[in-house]
C-alpha cells in the first residue's frame, strides 16, 4: 500500500523535478544521465528508463518504432546506422539539444539506444533459438551434436548414432534429441560454444562431472543453465551484465559468454557445497542463482570466465 502511493507521489512529482533541474543545470534528464553516468550499465539503463517514462508523444512514438524494429530483427548493417541517426536527431530536435554546442550527447546517446534495442533483438534472436526443436533430420542439427562429441571427447570415437556413450557426457539415455525438449537448438548451441571457445574449462568441467563423489550429468546441467540464462535475459536481469560487456550491439555471443561463465562457476559452487548427491541439485541451483541476480543488481557487473585449478 505505502510502495504503491510512493509510486503515485512519485509519478506525479517527476516533472516538477525534471523542470527544476533543467532550470538549475540547463541540461534535460537525458543529458545529465549521459554526461554524469558511466559508460556501460549506469549510464544504458538510466536513458533505458528515462525514456520509457517520457510523456513527450514524440519520444513516446520514437520508443514504439525502435521497439518495432528491434522485435523484426531489424536492427542490424545500414539499416542500424540509420535506424540510431534518427534515434539521435529525434531527440535533440525534441529536447532543444544544440549538437554544435553538446557534440559529446550524440555519440553517448547513441551507444545506449545500440545497447538498449540491441538487447531486445537479442531477446528475439535467443528466443528463435529456443523455440526450434532438435531434428534428427536435419543435417545442421545432426552435425553440431556431433561436434559436440567430438570436442569433448576427442581421444574416444562414437560407435554409432544411438549408443549409451552419449551418458559419458552427460545425456540422460541413448539418444540426446529428447534432452534439447525444453530449450531446443539453444541448448545445444550453448554446450558446442563452450566445449569449442573454452576447452580447457569445458574438459575440467566435464572431468568433475565423473568424480565418484560429487559427480552429476554434464550436458543435462548444461541444459539447465541454458534455461537459467535465457530467464535472466527475458526479464532483464541480464542487462547489467550485457551493456557492460558490449561494445557495440548486443550479439549471440554474448549471450553464450554468459552462459560460460554461469557452467564454469556453476561447477565450482555445486564442488565447493559439497551435496550428498544429485537429489540436492535444485536446492544448490537455487542458491547459485539467488546468488548471480544479486551480483547482476550490481551496475558495474560484468562476468568472465576466471580459470583456477583444483584438486578434487
Amino acid at each position: 500500500m505505502f510502495r504503491s502511493l510512493l509510486t503515485v507521489i512519485c509519478w506525479y512529482l517527476r516533472p516538477l523535478m525534471k523542470w527544476f533541474l533543467r532550470k538549475t543545470t540547463r541540461l534535460c534528464e537525458l543529458q545529465r544521465l549521459c554526461y554524469g553516468e558511466k559508460a556501460g550499465a549506469p549510464r544504458s539503463l538510466g536513458v533505458e528508463n528515462s525514456l520509457l517514462l517520457s510523456r513527450s508523444p514524440d519520444i513516446k512514438n520514437l520508443v514504439v518504432f525502435l521497439d518495432r524494429i528491434s522485435d523484426g530483427r531489424k536492427f542490424t548493417g545500414t539499416n542500424r546506422d540509420n535506424v540510431i541517426q534518427y534515434a539521435v536527431h529525434t531527440v535533440l530536435r525534441v529536447k532543444r539539444i544544440n549538437p554544435r554546442i553538446h557534440p559529446q550527447f550524440g555519440r553517448s546517446f547513441a551507444k545506449c539506444v545500440e545497447h538498449i534495442w540491441g538487447y531486445r533483438q537479442l531477446v528475439q534472436e535467443i528466443e528463435t533459438l529456443r523455440t526450434t526443436q532438435y531434428d534428427a533430420k536435419n543435417e545442421d542439427h545432426e552435425n553440431k551434436l556431433l561436434t559436440l562429441w567430438e570436442l569433448l571427447m576427442p581421444s574416444t570415437e562414437l560407435e554409432t548414432r544411438v549408443t549409451k556413450q552419449w551418458q559419458d557426457i552427460g545425456f540422460q539415455g541413448d539418444d540426446p534429441k529428447t534432452d534439447f525438449r525444453g530449450m531446443g537448438m539453444l541448448g545445444l548451441e550453448n554446450l558446442v560454444y563452450f566445449a569449442r571457445e573454452y576447452p580447457g574449462p569445458a574438459s575440467h568441467v566435464l572431468s568433475h562431472s565423473h568424480h565418484p563423489q560429487y559427480g552429476y550429468e554434464f550436458a543435462i546441467v548444461g541444459i539447465n543453465l541454458t534455461s537459467m540464462a535465457y530467464h535472466m535475459l527475458k526479464d532483464g536481469s541480464a542487462k547489467t551484465h550485457v551493456y557492460n560487456t558490449s561494445r557495440g550491439v548486443p550479439t549471440v555471443r554474448v549471450f553464450h559468454q554468459l552462459y560460460c561463465y554461469l557452467f564454469y562457476e556453476f561447477d565450482r559452487f555445486w564442488i565447493e557445497a559439497k551435496p550428498r548427491n544429485v537429489m540436492d541439485f535444485s536446492y544448490i541451483r537455487e542458491k547459485f542463482e539467488n546468488r548471480i541476480r544479486l551480483a547482476l543488481a550490481n551496475p558495474a557487473s560484468a562476468f568472465r570466465i576466471n580459470i583456477s585449478i583444483d584438486n578434487i
